[in-house]
C-alpha cells in the first residue's frame, strides 16, 4: 500500500555531504539529489533526527514556496505525541514566544504585537546607530592592519551589535552577551557547555525583562511592555527575544561574510553598490538569493494528507525545505547559479515565505546595504589574504565563514 501511495516518489538515501555547502554554493551532492526531482523522499540523518523512517526534501522553488506558504496543511510546531493530536500539541515551555513554532491564531496575535517595531519609520530611526556601528568596526579593522579577519572584526560584531541596538541591550553588556549567544549556537561545544550558556543567557533575559517591566525604555522589550503590558507574558518576551537574537546574529554575520566573498569573486559587480539606492538594494537582494545562509527553516509537518507536486504527503510526515536550492532554481530566475546583481531577483525565499516570513527582513536588508557600501567605500582595494581554498565554514546552526583574512 505504501508503495502505491508514493508511486513516483522513490526512497532516496542522500550522501552525508548533501546538507553541506561549498562556501557560497550548494554542495554538489545537493544538486545530485535535486536530479531526482523537486520533491523527494529521503532516509538518513534527517529522518533519524525527526524519529521517522523517512522525510520529504523539497528543493524546487515552486514546491518550497507552496509548502512554506501553506499554514493550513503544514505546521512548524514540534510533535511530541501521537498522530491523533497533530497540530494541537501545546507549545513546549522552552519554546514559548518563539514565533517559528506557532500557528494561527496564537501566531497572529503575537506577531501583531511585534510588527510595529519593524516599520520603515523605526528602521530609519535605527540607521544612524547602525551606520556608526559599521564605521566603528571598519576603524577596528584598519587599526588591526592587513592581514585582518574581516569576519571576526567586522561581520560578526556588526551582526551582533545591530541586533543589540534594535533589542535594547545596554552597551556595557553587549560583548559578553554576544559571546554567550555565539557559544550557544556553536556545535563544536558539548551539550552540557551549551546548556550552561543557555541557562546564563536566560538568567540575563529574566533580569532585563524585570527591569523593563519596572521602567520600560525605548528598546524592543520596553516597547512591548509599554504597549501591551500584561497581554504579553514574561515567557513570551523571553522567547521572542531569544528567537530574534539567535536567528539574527549569525544570519547577518554569515550574509556579510559570504557577501564579501561573492563580491570579491565578482569585482565588476561591486560598482552597482554606488550607482544609487535602487541599484544597491538590487545587489543586496541578489546576494540574499544567491547565498541564503539559512539553508533550511524549521521542518514542516503535514497536519492532514495533502498532495504537493503530484505526491501524497501523509498527515504526520515531515518536509524539509531547502532555501538555498529553491533560490538556485531556474523556475525563479534564468541562470540561477550565476550571480548577477543587475537582475531582478524576483520573490526569492531567502527570508522564507508565508506567515513565518522573517519579521526583521527590512532591518537586515538595510544593514547589509550599509555594510557592503561602507566597506568598499573605505577599503576599495579589499582582497583575500589567503587562497580561497583555506576559507572554512563555522560549525554552527547557520552557515557562516569561520575566518575571512583580507588585505587592502
Amino acid at each position: 500500500m505504501d508503495q502505491d501511495i508514493h508511486e513516483g516518489a522513490p526512497l532516496v538515501r542522500p550522501t552525508a555531504n548533501y546538507m553541506l555547502r561549498t562556501l557560497c554554493d550548494p554542495h554538489a551532492d545537493m544538486f545530485a539529489l535535486r536530479a531526482h526531482g523537486p520533491l523527494v523522499r529521503i532516509v538518513g540523518n534527517a529522518s533519524t533526527q525527526l524519529r521517522t523512517n523517512y522525510v520529504w526534501q523539497a528543493m524546487g522553488y515552486d514546491v518550497v514556496r507552496t509548502i512554506l506558504g501553506d499554514h493550513e496543511n503544514f505546521t512548524t510546531r514540534p510533535r511530541w505525541s501521537s498522530a491523533e493530536s497533530i497540530g494541537d500539541e501545546p507549545i513546549p515551555p522552552d519554546l514559548v514566544g518563539q514565533l517559528s513554532v506557532y500557528d494561527p491564531p496564537e501566531h497572529t496575535r503575537l506577531r501583531g504585537m511585534l510588527t510595529p517595531e519593524f516599520t520603515a519609520r523605526r528602521i530609519r530611526r535605527l540607521e544612524p546607530a547602525m551606520q556608526e556601528l559599521v564605521d566603528d568596526r571598519i576603524d577596528a579593522l584598519e587599526a588591526a592592519g592587513p592581514p585582518a579577519d574581516v569576519q571576526a572584526l567586522f561581520a560578526d560584531p556588526v551582526g551582533g551589535g545591530a541586533l543589540c541596538e534594535l533589542l535594547g541591550i545596554p552597551r556595557d553588556d553587549r560583548s559578553e552577551f554576544i559571546r554567550r549567544v555565539r557559544q550557544n549556537v556553536s556545535l563544536s561545544r558539548g551539550y552540557k557547555a551549551r546548556a550552561a550558556d543557555s541557562a546564563a543567557f536566560n538568567r540575563y533575559l529574566d533580569g532585563l525583562i524585570t527591569r523593563q517591566r519596572n521602567d520600560p525604555d525605548e528598546g524592543f522589550i520596553g516597547m512591548l511592555v509599554r504597549e501591551h503590558g500584561d497581554e504579553v507574558t514574561d515567557a513570551e518576551l523571553r522567547g521572542v527575544f531569544t528567537a530574534l537574537i539567535l536567528g539574527g546574529v549569525e544570519t547577518v554575520a554569515g550574509m556579510i561574510g559570504f557577501g564579501v566573498l561573492a563580491l570579491l569573486d565578482h569585482p565588476g559587480q561591486r560598482e552597482s553598490l554606488f550607482a544609487g539606492r535602487e541599484e544597491a538594494d538590487r545587489v543586496v537582494a541578489e546576494l540574499l538569493r544567491y547565498l541564503s545562509p539559512v539553508q533550511q527553516p524549521n521542518p514542516r509537518m503535514a497536519i492532514r494528507d495533502v498532495v504537493v507536486d503530484g505526491h501524497l504527503i501523509k498527515a504526520g510526515e515531515y518536509v524539509l525545505c531547502s532555501i538555498l536550492m529553491a533560490n538556485r532554481d531556474e523556475a525563479l530566475t534564468p541562470d540561477a547559479n550565476v550571480l548577477d546583481v543587475n537582475r531582478d531577483s524576483g520573490p526569492h525565499v531567502g527570508f522564507g515565505h508565508g506567515i513565518h516570513y522573517c519579521i526583521g527582513a527590512a532591518v537586515a536588508r538595510t544593514l547589509l546595504r550599509m555594510a557592503y557600501q561602507t566597506l568598499w567605500r573605505r577599503l576599495p582595494g579589499l582582497r583575500l589574504a589567503v587562497p580561497v581554498e583555506e576559507i572554512k565554514l563555522r560549525n554552527a546552526f547557520i552557515d557562516c565563514p569561520d575566518q575571512l583574512p583580507v588585505a587592502w
